[in-house]
Parts: C-alpha cells; structure tokens; sequence
C-alpha cells in the first residue's frame, strides 16, 4: 500500500483535550468515548436529510407544482451547498471553539429545515435546503476532527467509522421512515422532525462538548501544502464520478419504482430500506478489503456498480427485479466510500482537515452533478431510462482515474519495500 504523502502529520500538535478520551478497554482496545457517539447520531440526522428528497420527488413536485426533475434540483442545491460549505467552512472555522461551531452548524441546519418546510414554491425551497447544506458542511469539516481528537490516534480511523456509519444508517433507517412519514402527513413532516432534532442535538452538545474545544495548531499553508499531489487530485476526480453515477439514478429512485418497475407507492420505503442494507453492507465489506488491497477491491465495485446501472436500464421494468437490482447497487456504490476516504488519508497525511473537506465537496459535486444530468436525461426522450444510463456513463468513466491510480500504486510499491 502507498504511503502518506510526504506532508506527515505532526502528532504533537495534536488535538487538545475534549473532555472525553478513548480508553483502554479489556484487551487492550481503545474504548470510543461517548463524544464520538454523540456525533455519530448528529450524522444519522444530517445523512437523513440529504438523501430524504429521492425518495419524496412524487410529493414535491405535486405539492410546489413542478416537474419531478424540477424538484430534483432540491437535491443539488443541497449538494452545492456541502460542495461550497465543507472547505470554506473548515477554514473559516479554523480558530473558533469547535463547541460553538457545532451549535452554530445545527442551528443553521436546522433553520434551513423550518424554511424549507414553510416554503410555498420551489424557489424559497431551494434556498432552505442550501442553508440546510451550509450547515451540514460546518458539522462534517468540525465534527471530523472533534470525533477523531477524541478518539486519538489509534482509534482515530473506528471514529470516523461511526460518523460514515450514523449516514449508512440514516439510508436504512432515517431515509425510508422519513419517506413514509412524508407520504402519510405532507412531505413537510420530516423537514419539520429533522429541524426539531438538530435543534435537541445543539442542546445537546452544548453540554457535552467542553467549550475550551478549539482547534489544533495548524496553518493554511500547512493545509494547501497537502494538496499538491496529483495522486490526491485523481483520488477526488474518481469520487466525483463514482458519486455521479450513484446518484443519477437514486437521485430518481421513486419515479423509476412507480412508473417504469409499477411497485405500489407504499412499498416505495421498503425498496430504500433494502437500499440502505446494502449501502450497509457494502460499507462494512469495503471497509475490511479494502485496507489491505485497495485497489483490487474498487475496481470490481466500480465496474459492479456500472454494470447494474446497465442492468437498471435495460431490465427495470418488473418490481422484484427493479427493487433485486436497486438493493444490489447499494451494496456495489457503498463499498467504495471507505476505501475512498482512507486513500485521501493516505495521501495528504493524517489529521489534515482541509483535503478531507475536499473530500467531502468531491463527493458533492458529484452527487450534485449526478442529480443535475440525471434529470436532464429523465425529461429527454429517453425518460424513466435516462437517470440509469447517465449513471452508467459516469461509474464507466471512475475506472480510468482507478486504473491511473492502481498502476502508480502498484509501481510505487516495490520502491518503498
């Protein structure tokens, strides 16, 4: 496996005290503190969020009078927001107190929820769920290193785990309750419980997080050195287009199961159930693999996950295989988020927010770029197939910046054995 890049991390610089340290448990494992719970729950309600609007387009576009693909922009607003929030906000949050910049984070959160939930046209909507963004990106560029400073450095990695899983669980949980909350009392319901929940977490960090939390001694120049490796940017670009291809098709997950597969709507939430259990699975199969071989474990997810988006496009028609290949794509797209994260580790080194915000605005862009194209493709001439094939196209091309890096890999290997 290729090492760190040559910017190593100065682990006496390292984070100061937050109030609740990893502990040694019996047998000598690091024992999570409570605080990296905490934030694990915080993102289970930010994951839920995000991925909420897929499984509501129907109700959207009816409700704001717009088209599906119309309310599909909902979602890529709220991706541009992460995109422009996740860098920004790590730097501009640099020398506050992470306590104070959590609160804040939940609270904007929060109030983009109430607006959105409020908004009688598509326009203020968008606007909510930019807001809703901003403030998710705030929570990951902190709670990123909240949970790992904590957790410290041989716990840093099962830390950030927690955080990936609360998301992977919002998909089987959060995500199809929230869709069936939406279906039965207005898609304003889960809008109006998620900003009720961000504002009870605040209160909750609030007291739990010590306010003397501030930030490691870093500089901007230390952050940007990180980014000068070409095998960083190629990391990112492979995200880009692995999320693109993902959410394409997701992005329109409902019209696909109603109108072209003709499952009822009410089992709608039982497919984005069965969609979150393979993202599940998926991320706890990737996360063992691929440590030790990265590559040889991307590369067959990557072409999996293109070849079932072939598959959606040519045989979606009939439920069961419609819902067969939806679950299967969870399993196939997930696996590749924590390999993913860990190369971007690897290479800018440990416990350097700015390339993992980027990380995070590398997974934006594509989820919102992927949303975008997909609905162009729905409202063309080829419909329902469009999201699908448009999703194909872009896990076709993450092969190419997969086979860059696996080669450079593989030639970087011998050099340093």
């Amino acid at each position: 496996m290729s090492s760190p890049s040559s910017t190593k991390p100065d682990t006496s610089s390292a984070a100061p005290h937050t109030g609740d340290s990893g502990t040694a448990a019996p047998g000598g494992k690091v024992r999570l503190p409570p605080v990296v719970w905490l934030l694990g729950a915080v993102a289970f309600i930010m994951g839920t969020s995000e991925f909420i609007v897929s499984g509501l387009l129907p109700q959207i576009s009816g409700a704001l009078g717009v088209s599906v693909s119309g309310a599909g922009t909902l979602i890529t607003a709220f991706a541009v927001g992460m995109m422009i929030g996740a860098p920004v906000m790590s730097m501009a949050t640099q020398r506050l107190p992470r306590r104070s910049a959590l609160v804040a984070a939940l609270l904007v959160f929060a109030a983009g929820h109430v607006v959105g939930a409020l908004s009688p046209n598509l326009t203020l909507a968008l606007v909510g769920r930019f807001a809703a963004a901003l403030g998710n990106g705030t929570f990951w560029a902190v709670g990123a290193v909240v949970a790992t400073a904590a957790a410290g450095p041989a716990a840093s990695t099962r830390a950030m785990g927690v955080m990936v899983g609360g998301v992977t669980l919002a998909n089987i949980v959060g995500v199809p309750l929230g869709t069936a909350a939406g279906q039965l009392s207005g898609w304003q319901a889960p809008f109006w419980m998620l900003a009720a929940l961000a504002v009870a977490a605040a209160a909750v960090i609030a007291r739990r997080i010590p306010a003397d939390t501030t930030r490691a001694d870093t500089s901007l120049r230390a952050e940007t050195a990180a980014l000068r490796h070409p095998r960083l940017w190629l990391v990112y670009l492979a995200i880009a287009l692995i999320q693109a291809g993902i959410m394409a098709a997701f992005s329109y997950v409902a019209p696909l199961l109603t109108d072209r597969a003709h499952l009822a709507t009410a089992a709608v939430p039982l497919a984005l159930l069965g969609y979150g259990v393979g993202a599940l699975a998926g991320t706890t199969v990737g996360g063992r693999l691929g440590d030790r071989r990265p590559y040889a474990t991307l590369i067959p997810a990557t072409a999996l996950t293109s070849a079932l988006l072939g598959a959606i496009t040519l045989w979606a028609t009939d439920s069961v295989v419609a819902v067969v290949l939806v679950v299967l794509l969870g399993g196939a797209g997930f696996a590749n988020n924590p390999i993913v994260v860990g190369e971007v580790v690897r290479v800018a080194g440990v416990g350097r927010s700015l390339p993992m915000a980027l990380a995070t605005s590398a997974f934006q862009v594509g989820i919102a770029t992927g949303s975008w194209l997909g609905g162009v493709a729905l409202t063309s001439g080829l419909g329902l197939k469009g999201p699908s094939l448009t999703g194909f196209a872009f896990a076709l091309a993450a092969l190419l910046p997969l086979g860059v890096l696996a080669a450079s890999h593989r030639t970087a290997e011998p050099a340093r054995s």
